[in-house]
């Protein structure tokens, strides 16, 4: 085996596990966003706009 292939590998192994650590972070993040996400609602421009209507007729 050459000095340099040995070198080579060790740099390549810590390079996957840099990559595979920002994966992971990265996933997590998704995660969160996402559970995030799901309490939210999504208002449409009809729903809206009977918000809207709703509010004035009651004043």
């Amino acid at each position: 085996m050459n000095k340099d292939d040995t070198q080579g590998n060790k740099g390549r192994s810590a390079r996957d596990e840099r990559l595979k650590a920002a994966l992971r972070e990265n996933l997590k993040r998704r995660k969160a966003q996402a559970r995030g996400r799901n309490g939210m609602t999504i208002v449409t421009p009809d729903d809206d706009k009977r918000e809207n209507d709703s509010t004035r007729d009651e004043r």
